[in-house]
């Protein structure tokens, strides 16, 4: 059997003022969903050289809040192979905290990083368009 975990993705970004939606700079929560999608696609790339289409999220978390100069590291990795589905796990996690109660450009670098989010996610990719042989799970 294919060992699904082979398949992993990290991307890391800040975010902008552009990306604050409310006030004292918070970052709406989809964002991060946004973000969840972008590892997924990645993900169904390197499984299968076809971006799919990510049919669904379960089990979301929102575990702290988002803010404009944050720095947010998103890790994804496919745990189960099926014939058109592949399922994902995908955590955020702030790696770099905006301080703007000391100054407009300070930040911190997070010892340790904090848990903003995680999701299940699930892509399918159709069978004629998957560039890949797999074993399914």
């Amino acid at each position: 059997m294919e060992n699904a975990e082979l398949y992993t993705s990290t991307i890391r970004v800040r975010l902008s003022a552009s990306d604050a939606h409310y006030g004292g700079q918070l970052v709406n929560g989809a964002h991060m969903l946004s973000l969840f999608g972008d590892v997924a696609t990645e993900l169904a790339i390197l499984c299968d050289g076809d971006e799919g289409l990510l049919v669904g999220y379960e089990n979301i978390e929102f575990l702290a809040p988002l803010y404009a100069g944050d720095f947010v590291e998103v890790i994804g990795r496919i745990t189960k192979i099926g014939r058109t589905s592949r399922r994902m796990e995908l955590e955020a996690r702030k790696v770099i905290c905006a301080r703007r109660d000391i100054s407009d450009s300070a930040a911190d670098i997070l010892e340790t990083p904090i848990v903003i989010g995680r999701a299940i996610g699930t892509t399918v990719v159709k069978v004629e368009q998957q560039r890949r042989k797999h074993t399914y799970s």
